[in-house]
Formats: C-alpha cells, structure tokens, sequence
C-alpha cells in the first residue's frame, strides 16, 4: 500500500488524523443505527429523499399527518402496518430520521475542518485529493442508501437484498479506507515505511484475511436482505443437516435462497475463525514486536466473541438487540484486522 508522505508537520498531522478519528466513530455510529433501522422496519418510514432541505423533522400535527399521508400509499403500510396510526407511525420515523440526519451531521464534520485545514495550509498536495475522496465516496453512500430505500417502496414492503449489500460494502469501504489513513496520519513521531523483507508474508496473509472478513460481512448483508436469520435456527445443523434441503437449487441461490445464504455466512464465518487463529498463532510464534502482538491478539478476541454472538443471536432468533451487536461487531472486527495489517509498516 502507498503511504503519505511526511511534508506535513508530526503536529498537524495528529490533529488532522484525531478529526479523521471522530469521523471513523461516526461511520461506526451510523452502521449501528442502519441496523436498528434495518431490525425495527423504520427504513421505509420516510419516503423522499431530500439531501439538502431535509434536516428538519415535522414541526406540528398538520405536517405530521401530510407525511404520515405519504406513508400510507406505500406497501410497507398496506401490507404490514394498516393499522398503525399516526402516534405509532412517529415511533418508526424518528429512528430513520436520526439515521439520516447522522449521514448529515457527518457531512458538516468533515466539510467544515477539511475546508479549515486547507486554508490553514496543514494539508500537503498529496493529502488533500487522499481525504477529498471520503466526500466522493460519503455522498455516493447517500445516494445508494436512497436507491436502496427506494426499491422497497414500488411493490414489496422490503428492500432489495443487492442494494442492501451495495449500501453495506460502501459502508465498509468508507470506513476500512478512513481508518487506515487515520492510523497513518495519528502515528506522531513514528514513521510509516515500507514492509521488512520478513514481514511481506504476514502483511499478504493479512490483506487476505481482511479480503475473507469483507466477504462474509457482505454475505451476512445477504443474510439480513432476505431474513434468512429467522430460519434454521439451530447449530451446528440446518434442521438436522450439514447442508439444508434445497440448497444452492440455482446459479443465483446464493444471493437470493434462504437456505444457501444462510449456508454460506456459517461456512465463511467458521473459515474466517480458522485464518485468523491461523494468523494469530503465526504473528504469537515469529513475531516480537510488541505493537503488531497486541493488535493481533486483540483480532483474535475479537473473531471469537463474533463467532459466539453470531451463534447465539441465530439460536435465540435474532432478538433486535443482539442483531444490532452482531453487525456492530463485525465492523469492530473488520478495524481491527486494518489496524493489525497497519502495524507491520509502523517503525519506531
């Protein structure tokens, strides 16, 4: 991977990556409350989209009742919520709208002390058009997070699974990308430098490891696209099967059958474990800096405790709560991977 440079000063570049910190925060933030949204149906509650002009909420009764309106012509109302009034109907809009209004809120996070940093001059050529990229790729995150609310608006009270997962991996990329620059920039003193001859392989079999926890995080978006988490809810068998009955029946059963995305996520959930014990007993045997032990120590923690609330959220039929940890989690998990890779490259 390429790193920055160091023309900008040690202490402007630990302000710049406390900001870009608070931001990763956020994104975390913003991932928990998508999955509460996701958990409780409240992800279709509002139905336009407006970047610009939407920050403030109804203000009285009239206004309440024009939205509330609006709701009812959607499949959501007609088919699961008929009988919600416009009281109930608050209790399901102010979730998504927090959500909304924490995708906004963050984009005056970092619009308003990027443009700051700039005229002071703290960042160099080379670090402005690495951080501009963020504000590419959170409106885009906008933008997919609408054409996915919107597909369950036309015919079916849900979202479509694909665009659920586009939306998730958008999510993963933001976040896996600020955190890594955050780290670079949040290092001081210490210089970010290219690999060690003995370290290459570690950083390849780390970068894969990452690779392999994206992918099962993508195929639990699947998952939760389809609510095949209500289902087969037994460990380790599938209703008394290694592999349930009527799986993979066709090329596209992995992204659109119950059955088969739910097999899927166990069976690169239960790889996943395995690279990272792997991993970590390789980093526990070779490896004595004390940094790069830490953080894969803490990966290990971390993939196990993932593994064992995934399990008990399927057993217990994904309760709202543990649902919301289990995606939670998986962000924690998926940072922790990033900051173990990152530490191969830090130098005193």
């Amino acid at each position: 991977m390429q790193f920055l440079p160091q023309s900008t000063s040690p202490g402007k570049r630990r302000e710049v990556g406390i900001w870009l910190l608070c931001l990763v925060v956020m994104v975390f933030g913003a991932v928990v409350l998508g999955g509460f949204t996701r958990l409780t149906g409240s992800g279709l509650s509002m139905v336009d989209w407006r970047p610009i002009t939407g920050w403030l909420p109804p203000l009285h009764d009239a206004e309440w009742q024009a939205i509330f309106d609006l709701y009812r012509q959607t499949p959501q109302y007609r088919h699961i919520n008929f009988d919600i009034t416009v009281e109930g109907f608050k209790s399901i809009f102010w979730l998504e709208y927090v959500h909304r209004l924490w995708g906004r809120l963050m984009g005056v996070v970092f619009i308003v002390p990027f443009a700051w940093f700039i005229l002071r001059g703290w960042l160099d050529r080379h670090l402005i058009p690495r951080i501009g990229a963020l504000f590419v790729l959170g409106g885009l995150q906008g933008a997919i997070g609408w054409f996915m609310v919107s597909s369950g608006l036309v015919d079916v009270p849900d979202v479509s699974q694909y665009r659920l997962v586009a939306h998730l991996g958008a999510a993963m990329l933001i976040f896996v990308y600020m955190l890594w620059l955050c780290l670079t920039l949040l290092g001081g003193e210490a210089k970010v430098e290219p690999l060690d001859e003995p370290l290459r392989p570690l950083a390849r079999a780390t970068s894969w490891v990452i690779a392999w926890i994206a992918l099962t995080m993508l195929a639990g978006g699947f998952v939760a696209g389809l609510d095949a988490g209500f289902t087969y809810n037994t460990f380790p068998l599938m209703d008394g099967r290694w592999i349930p009955e009527g799986a993979f029946g066709h090329w596209r059963a992995p992204f659109e059958d119950v059955a088969t995305v739910q097999f899927d996520h166990r069976v690169m959930a239960t790889v996943a474990v395995v690279l990272v014990v792997v991993l970590w007993y390789r980093v526990h045997r070779t490896v004595i800096i004390p940094g790069v032990r830490r953080a894969y120590h803490a990966l290990a923690v971390a993939v196990l405790l993932q593994a064992c609330l995934g399990v008990v959220t399927l057993l217990l039929v994904v309760p709202m709560l543990l649902g919301a940890a289990h995606q939670a989690l998986a962000f924690v998990l998926l940072g922790l991977s990033v900051w173990a890779r990152h530490t191969l490259h830090v130098r005193a």
